[in-house]
């Protein structure tokens, strides 16, 4: 596996790269790293050039104080597939990689070619369909608005604040190993990492909120396919393919069994599978 940097307006985007063919970028959701693509892009770098990323603010890439708002995010990876020469791309994203996913897909439809979405539902929806059950599942979304406390109260303490997800997102909390575990301990750990984690949350409440509610009737046009953990206890919206079916020209979906939140880790035959049948 190659590594390297790209520099997007000053701020270094590292990433992983393996394989040979048409250009695959994975992008990670929270608390966690491209690390969590280990599994998942052997098999996928048999057919494409697979990259995965660490957004801004996560894992060995740079943090700076500002640009979490998703439309950001989304230029720092058009940026990044336009340096590596790999448009247009399958798109995959998982939880807040994906929130960045879909924000690319609408302002960057020329570079993809498919899209591929784990385990969200639009924010716009997120927001609007809450209530206590989903308020109590997703309460560190609120947690993280506020400004400065979170930081305060997790630092020194990053591991045990770190472990609670990745224990109660998982069916198969073993899915997860020590090692990964100390590798993203690791990354949040570097100055600013907890604080840039936060940000993300706290733009998505606020500006990627507005532009999300604004762009409602805009369609992404590259086929989308929508995969979820069929083990959660109560997924982000009831019929996740139904959710997004406004939001796209064409979606098709299904729950991944025996799998919780972290499905590229719980279940990377499966997410692998799923992907090369749909790119066909």
């Amino acid at each position: 596996m190659i590594r390297g940097v790209v520099s997007v307006g000053g701020v270094r985007i590292h990433y992983r790269r393996l394989g040979q063919g048409p250009g695959m970028v994975l992008l990670h959701g929270y608390p966690q790293t491209g690390h969590m693509w280990r599994k998942v892009m052997p098999a996928l770098a048999e057919r494409f050039t697979v990259v995965a990323p660490d957004l801004r603010g996560y894992g060995d890439s740079d943090k700076p104080r500002g640009g979490y708002d998703k439309r950001t995010m989304a230029a720092d990876i058009a940026t990044l597939i336009r340096e590596l020469g790999l448009a247009p791309v399958v798109l995959v994203g998982h939880d807040r990689g994906a929130r960045v996913a879909h924000r690319f897909a609408l302002d960057h439809p020329d570079l993809l070619r498919r899209l591929v979405l784990l385990d969200i539902a639009p924010t716009y929806d997120v927001f609007a369909s809450t209530n206590q059950q989903s308020a109590r599942r997703g309460w560190h979304w609120f947690f993280h608005q506020v400004p400065d406390l979170p930081e305060a109260l997790t630092e020194g303490r990053e591991e045990i604040y770190l472990r609670h997800f990745y224990r109660s997102g998982t069916w198969n909390p073993a899915a997860i190993e020590e090692e990964a575990i100390q590798e993203y301990v690791r990354c949040f750990r570097q100055p600013g990492a907890m604080r840039a984690g936060f940000e993300d949350y706290r733009a998505g409440a606020t500006v990627d909120l507005e532009h999300d509610g604004a762009d409602r009737e805009k369609k992404i046009r590259a086929p989308t396919l929508v995969l979820w953990g069929g083990a959660r206890r109560t997924p982000q919206a009831q019929d996740m393919v139904a959710i997004w079916k406004p939001r796209c020209e064409q979606v098709e979906g299904h729950a991944i069994p025996d799998s919780g939140h972290f499905i590229p880790e719980e279940q990377p035959q499966a997410v692998a599978d799923a992907i090369l049948k749909f790119v066909g």
